[in-house]
């Protein structure tokens, strides 16, 4: 049995990187859906020059999020035998 290294370490690779991708879409999801409710910013007013910005905040969390769920769904695509 021989282990090629090189497609080992080109999986490890891509792995990696689409859950960093993963990991930061949630992310700014979170971040924009937190924005989009209005939650206020770290040393900042609540309210300063927030009109008309809820929809687009609340457009990205969708997106993002949903990005993540159909990256998760492709992967259990993969995995499970259908």
């Amino acid at each position: 049995m021989d282990v090629e290294w090189g497609i080992l370490g080109g999986v490890f690779g891509v792995s990696l990187g689409i859950t960093i991708v993963v990991v930061v879409m949630f992310s700014l999801g979170i971040a924009a859906w937190a924005r989009a409710a209005g939650e206020p910013r770290l040393g900042g007013s609540a309210h300063r020059g927030r009109r008309g910005r809820e929809k687009p905040a609340l457009a990205v969390a969708v997106v993002c999020i949903a990005a993540c769920l159909a990256v998760a769904g492709y992967g259990i695509d993969l995995i499970v035998p259908g």
